[in-house]
């Protein structure tokens, strides 16, 4: 009988192997807003839909790969780093006894957070040191975690969360937001499996993401980039159910109207939506990041 030109042939252990990294990576890859399955609410109607593809290939509505790594760092009772496209933040979570003077005897805890960037974090060196932005952005960070945290559950603690940008391209405040909460949830987590608090004190999870206008079409989760030559810039932090915490918003040219506004708030909404999902997988070791 005459042997056949090809035979088939078992992968080697080596291809397998391959394989099933490249598979791993694919799935943690990222968060797609247009996918139904992991983000069910309907998306706006842009009005100039068939707009070019943006600088990095995405489409209007679709976010940068996220990755959160939980225990990022050694000692700190909660920490991750998160990374949003080439966005990287560390954060980091630590328990302190003790809460500011104006909670003295009132029982309750504390969530404040800081928020730097390393001076070689962007393109350019920058000087070390907190300017007014980052003032602004270390007070939005811990806003957005005491809202969704039963400060009484603490006790006379106080949680300080540390933000540490280490490379900047776009959204660097939403993803300090989105890293925090893990890093407060696995500090939360260890005070009660150490039984020094009675509760998670969670109330819900929150996330932030950026939307901005450029020629015309809503863009979600902006990197450097885009939000560099964007006609509106818009920052959202948002709760698991859809309730807003903060909305910062700035008209950079022409102004806009409330039509708009709700259209990159259904944006943004959808966005935060896939983040929280990323959020759970990462608190969840048996589910695959989306």
């Amino acid at each position: 009988m005459q042997e056949p030109l090809f035979r088939k042939r078992r992968p080697s252990n080596s291809l397998k192997n391959l394989f099933k990294s490249f598979r791993s990576h694919y799935l943690r890859l990222c968060c797609r807003t247009k996918s139904k399955r992991r983000c069910p609410k309907d998306l706006p109607v842009s009005s100039n839909p068939i707009a070019a593809p943006r600088c990095d290939g995405r489409k209007w509505d679709e976010m940068r790969p996220v990755i959160i790594t939980r225990a990022f760092t050694k000692f700190a009772e909660g920490s991750a780093l998160i990374e949003v496209g080439d966005t990287r933040v560390i954060c980091t979570a630590s328990v302190m006894d003790g809460v500011p003077p104006f909670l003295d005897g009132s029982g309750k805890g504390w969530i404040t957070a800081e928020y730097a960037m390393l001076p070689r974090s962007t393109g350019v060196r920058t000087t070390r040191g907190a300017s007014g932005r980052h003032f602004e952005i270390q007070r939005l960070i811990g806003r957005a975690l005491r809202s969704v945290v039963d400060l009484s559950a603490l006790g006379t603690r106080t949680i300080q969360v540390d933000c540490d940008v280490i490379q900047a391209d776009g959204g660097t405040r939403c993803a300090a937001v989105t890293g925090s909460f893990i890093a407060l949830h696995d500090a939360l987590k260890s005070l009660y499996d150490s039984n020094r608090i009675g509760s998670m004190a969670i109330r819900e999870m929150v996330a932030a993401t950026s939307v901005g206008m450029l020629d015309g079409v809503p863009m979600l989760d902006l990197c450097y980039e885009e939000d560099s030559r964007a006609d509106v810039d818009l920052n959202v932090v948002m709760t698991r159910s859809g309730k807003i915490i903060e909305v910062q918003g700035t008209a950079e040219k022409e102004p806009f109207d409330r039509t708009l506004l709700d259209k990159m708030l259904d944006l943004a909404q959808s966005g935060i939506e896939c983040l929280i999902q990323t959020q759970e997988a990462a608190l969840d070791p048996g589910r695959v990041q989306p």
